[in-house]
Order: structure tokens, then C-alpha cells, then sequence
């Protein structure tokens, strides 16, 4: 039975350290479902084997990253459920956005470039 614990924890630690890795490397992002489900797998797996052991602090400080990763999960599927209920159906056939361009307000010094022009072409007229 030891050996299956051990081999556990080993198990959340490379999760762990992968997540880790993925995210710092920008595959994954901190927000995403992946990294906080790994956090939640690898919190409990750790966790588990610090609290066979008697190793409480690890055990509690395990516990915690998990039920963070965890509501963090279920605030990512409510936020998604929210999303696909305020969605309309012909959304979807309307195409995707104009492409918009910074352009300078008139009258302004510097480079302030705040105002959007909703495309070149519009930038263009404007400015002859």
C-alpha cells in the first residue's frame, strides 16, 4: 500500500510541475479549466500522501491549492453556462468583427492615439 501513496504523490507532483511548466512557457493560461484542474488533481494527490505520512502542513497547505483550483473550476463553468445562455442564436451568421485601426483625434498633439476609426478607409476620407 505504501508503494501505490508514494507512487501518487509523485504522480501530483509531475502534474503539479508540468501545469507549472505550461503555464510559464505560455502554452496554458493561469485562468484556463486545464491548469486549475491540474491544481485540483495534484493538490489532492500531494495532499493525501503529506497526510499518510503525518505531514500536516504540506497535507493542509495541499488541501487548500486544491478547494482554490476547485472554485476556481466552478467559476469557470458557471461563467461558461452565463456565456452560452446570453449568446443569440444569429450571432453566429453575422460574421466576424470589422477590423478597427488607431487613429490620431483631430486637433491633438503628441501620440495620443486613443480615438478608433472603424477601418483605413475611413481614416483616409477623414483626413483629406
Amino acid at each position: 500500500m505504501h508503494t501505490v501513496v508514494t507512487a501518487l504523490g509523485w504522480v501530483g507532483a509531475v502534474l503539479c510541475l508540468a501545469a507549472y511548466l505550461l503555464v510559464s512557457t505560455g502554452r496554458w493560461q493561469a485562468g484556463s479549466g486545464r491548469y486549475q484542474l491540474a491544481n485540483v488533481v495534484s493538490g489532492v494527490l500531494m495532499g493525501a500522501v503529506a497526510a499518510a505520512g503525518g505531514v500536516w502542513p504540506s497535507a493542509a497547505t495541499n488541501a487548500v491549492w486544491a478547494v482554490v483550483g476547485l472554485i476556481t473550476c466552478l467559476a469557470l463553468v458557471r461563467a461558461r453556462r452565463r456565456s452560452a445562455d446570453t449568446d443569440a442564436p444569429e450571432a453566429a451568421t453575422v460574421g466576424p468583427p470589422r477590423r478597427t485601426t488607431l487613429t490620431q483625434p483631430t486637433g491633438s498633439k503628441g501620440n495620443d492615439w486613443t480615438t478608433r476609426a472603424p477601418d483605413r478607409r475611413a481614416h483616409d476620407v477623414d483626413a483629406a
